[in-house]
């Protein structure tokens, strides 16, 4: 296919470079920053721009990948040479497709569900791509498309993908940032992160084999009242991940107490 890319970030680095990888054409890659544009087009062996108006109606496509809230505004301001009947579709987890609606006949979604990052290859043979459109015939493309560089590809409509969209940052941001807490006072206390990496690996290792419910272990989880009071005294000294400490210890609580 011939792909516009609207964005230049790391969610359409990663897809822009995979797409070329599996053969399909970047037409074009658009970025307001002109520095982003032009890195990411070398990279993929086409033009970068910062101009939408000079945008080319002859794509077979439109991925928008953009921050969420810039998503409508984008919509608005797409050039009036790019016909309505194209097919447009964001990489967003939590806006609706609907947000082309107005502008667009033909519309959907294309989500790679993963934290991206510049520096770290993506693996697209393991991760989900969550795939919708308004009509069956933008979905088959979409499919195809999706087939193309990923086996796992799922029909999600906007409803699921925003309720997927919250559980993804309950397993990644939430988790990640409790890896900072740890890491910040293992640093203030004179100990290193190194100590917690392989508790991690073992972690995350068991819930690829076993519900995770199944394999919560711990004080909360023990009710060990002792040891809780213990490590809640222990964080008096930081007063902020304390709350996250009593907070996070009377959902597990409760969560047994209802599921057992």
């Amino acid at each position: 296919m011939k792909i516009t890319l609207i964005g230049a970030g790391n969610v359409a680095t990663h897809l822009g470079k995979r797409l070329k990888e599996k053969g399909h054409s970047i037409v074009e890659v658009f970025s307001r920053t002109k520095e982003r544009a032009e890195k990411l087009g070398l990279l993929l062996s086409t033009t970068g721009m910062t101009d939408l108006k000079r945008l080319s109606p002859n794509a077979d496509l439109y991925i928008v990948a953009i921050k969420d809230d810039a998503i409508g505004t984008i919509a608005t301001q797409l050039p009036a040479q790019i016909q309505s009947e194209k097919l447009i579709v964001h990489t967003s987890g939590a806006t609706s497709s609907t947000v082309f609606e107005p502008y667009f006949k033909n519309y959907g979604i294309f989500y790679p569900l993963q934290t991206f990052s510049i520096h770290k290859k993506a693996d697209f043979e393991q991760l989900p791509i969550c795939i919708h459109a308004n009509s069956a015939e933008a979905l088959l493309i979409l499919e195809h498309l999706a087939k193309s560089i990923c086996p796992n590809v799922y029909h999600i409509n906007d409803e699921q993908r925003a309720k997927l969209h919250v559980c993804a940052v309950f397993v990644n941001n939430f988790t990640n940032h409790l890896f900072a807490v740890a890491e910040d006072i293992l640093t203030k206390e004179g100990l290193t992160m190194d100590l917690l990496k392989p508790l991690i690996q073992e972690t995350v290792y068991k819930i690829q084999k076993h519900p995770a419910q199944a394999m919560q272990t711990g004080p909360a989880r023990r009710n060990d009242d002792q040891t809780l009071q213990s490590h809640l005294d222990f964080l008096s000294r930081h007063p902020k991940y304390q709350l996250i400490y009593q907070f996070l210890t009377m959902s597990i609580q409760d969560f047994y107490k209802k599921n057992e």
